[in-house]
């Protein structure tokens, strides 16, 4: 905790020890309060106990330690893609995905007076996300690890030429002021979380439309990505998602992060699984949950 703004640490022990007490409520986020995780974990999972960590591997550690029930964690947005490291993080955690949320992205420049501003700090992904709104006000976009933090530490810095990029609610915790609401480039932004927790979800238990996440990394043999695809096409498996990343230094290790409409049990899903099974090295189930919002 030695790690966040001054301004933030007290909120953060607050919010730690009751999820302290009781521990099966408590979700891990990223961040500070006042962030975007924390405001996913509210919305997605209301009447829990947020617990503030640094980092992602923070939050999965918490989880994985029994210090937290679960944890929400960004894996993509809308706008400005993926979200750095995640595909490695959550293999190697051994958590299971057992939920989804989709929320809606709105930021704001907020500081101790009115400007003008040299620098805004935020998380690279906002401040990505508001590359355009910075670079017609000449505003240097500066790192930091994550949101609210940037707004705390811009409270703590007491500079009036320094800003920050972050929720409105963070503006209120920290006692700076709204200069501009929706700074965001696209205001339909919108970022998927997963939740996650120590056992999966039984997909049979599952009633509705669900969605099935997992890892593969395929043979190095001729066409074997397209083989491995096929047994989805052949058996009408909807695939929503497929993206490739290297893993290690000698980009000859492709591994691919896949979502699929279905569940493990569904005759169609199982054809599909065991024919990517002869052409893929490993598969790593990641988890079955409900969808939360339509593909298509």
């Amino acid at each position: 905790m030695q790690s966040y703004p001054a301004p933030a640490l007290a909120l953060v022990e607050s919010m730690a020890a009751a999820a302290a007490r009781e521990p099966a409520r408590a979700v891990a986020f990223q961040g500070a309060p006042g962030a975007n995780s924390h405001r996913a974990a509210m919305e997605a999972l209301p009447g829990c106990l947020p617990l503030p960590c640094f980092s992602f591997e923070d939050a999965l550690d918490a989880v994985k330690d029994g210090r937290a029930g679960q944890a929400i964690i960004p894996i993509e947005n809308s706008q400005h893609g993926r979200v750095a490291d995640i595909h490695f993080l959550l293999p190697e955690s051994g958590l299971s995905i057992v939920g989804e949320y989709f929320l809606p992205i709105h930021a704001a420049l907020m500081a101790t007076g009115d400007g003008p501003f040299t620098g805004a700090y935020s998380h690279p992904q906002a401040l990505g996300q508001s590359r355009h709104f910075l670079r017609a006000r000449g505003i240097v976009p500066l790192s930091y690890a994550d949101t609210a933090g940037a707004a705390a530490y811009v409270a703590e810095l007491g500079d009036p030429s320094m800003a920050a990029i972050a929720p409105r609610i963070a503006a209120e915790l920290y006692g700076l002021k709204v200069i501009e609401d929706n700074v965001e480039d696209a205001h339909d932004n919108t970022t998927r979380f997963v939740v996650l927790a120590r056992e999966p979800i039984d997909p049979a238990r599952i009633a509705g439309p669900a969605i099935t996440t997992f890892v593969f990394e395929v043979r190095n043999i001729p066409a074997a990505l397209y083989k491995a695809l096929g047994g989805f096409a052949t058996n009408g498996v909807n695939m929503t998602k497929l993206e490739s990343y290297q893993r290690g230094a000698s980009f000859a290790a492709t591994e691919f992060f896949c979502d699929i409409v279905g569940t493990p049990g569904d005759p169609a899903v199982d054809r599909a699984l065991e024919e990517l099974g002869f052409f893929a090295k490993h598969v790593r189930m990641l988890g079955t949950y409900p969808l939360q919002r339509e593909r298509g």
